[in-house]
């Protein structure tokens, strides 16, 4: 039998909304930065810290794993809901984005989230405001995700630099499954002086190893299934890559990509610390495969560790 939990919605709306399990902590929501300030100065914890886990929604067990290791190390855990327009180079993927926002709510509650911040565009983005700020990415935004998505790493730094500022966390939680994005958020917090720290956490994978991605929401089960072929090749690249060029191993990996009908962007190995392209291996540099490849018109990205 379900229960009933109560989540405050901070303009004044209060709804009960089912979940499975009784909790005696309340969520609270807020969608006006004013008013999450207001409350995080008050109940900010003097020293067991506060963990936030910024989202696009549509969540799944990765962003729920993201939240309960903000749990292990803060009292006060913040998670937001915002799809950034700014960071979508491709009007059709913002427009199809998929958004499930009750079901968002719910799943935190149950993950035991304090605050949810579900900021409106303008909220954000004030009407007017001109967006003429740069950050300088350096040869991460040149690369990979940044070559194939110009001006997507800079829509990613200004929803972070508003966040980070209303939030102030101590530590911040990331997903390895945005590797790149992982590196360029570090980047921001070096270029801003944030004190906050970054961790980040392992990609969590469905059956069959594909990772976890709001973007899955989109494939069909028999696309899901061939889009395992991503990790069947990351998988193929860590057991076969040894010292010397890479071509033979990176060329066998985009086989696989094809025989499973994935149409790949980039299959590459990179230095882990800073994504610089391994031409060659030396055997002891940390580095990580990524691949971003389209399962029909379904763009997805997913990577793994090689050497560390």
């Amino acid at each position: 039998m379900q229960e009933s939990a109560k989540v405050v919605f901070f303009d004044e709306i209060e709804v009960e909304m089912p979940v499975i399990t009784t909790f005696s902590a309340m969520m609270f929501i807020f969608k006006h930065t004013k008013d999450l300030v207001k409350y995080i100065e008050k109940e900010r914890p003097a020293d067991q810290g506060t963990g936030f886990v910024p989202t696009m929604g549509a969540l799944h067990e990765g962003h729920l794993s993201l939240i309960g290791k903000a749990k292990e190390e803060n009292r006060l855990v913040v998670c937001s809901i915002f799809v950034n327009p700014v960071q979508f180079n491709d009007a059709n993927d913002f427009k199809l984005y998929p958004k499930t926002p009750e079901k968002d709510i719910l799943l935190l509650e149950h993950a035991g989230c304090d605050v949810l911040f579900m900021p409106e565009v303008e909220e954000i983005y004030p009407p007017g405001e001109e967006m003429t700020e740069h950050y300088d990415l350096g040869y991460l935004e040149t690369v990979l995700e940044g070559k194939y998505r110009p001006g997507h790493f800079q829509g990613v730094c200004r929803v972070m630099r508003r966040l980070l500022q209303t939030v102030a966390p101590n530590r911040l939680y990331l997903g390895q499954k945005d590797y790149q994005q992982c590196l360029v958020i570090k980047r921001l917090l070096s270029l801003m002086h944030f004190k906050t720290e970054a961790v980040i956490c392992p990609t969590l994978r469905e059956a069959g190893g594909l990772a976890m991605s709001s973007r899955n929401r989109r494939l069909s089960e028999q696309e899901k299934i061939k889009a395992r072929g991503i990790f069947e090749a990351l998988t193929f690249i860590k057991e076969h890559l040894e010292p010397g060029a890479k071509e033979n191993v990176v060329s066998q990996a985009g086989d696989i990509l094809k025989r499973n009908g994935v149409l790949a962007d980039y299959v590459e190995i990179a230095d882990m610390e800073n994504l610089n392209t391994l031409e060659v291996w030396d055997g002891q540099t940390p580095a990580i495969a990524l691949i971003a490849a389209f399962m029909g018109k379904v763009r997805l990205i997913d990577n793994m560790i090689i050497r560390s």
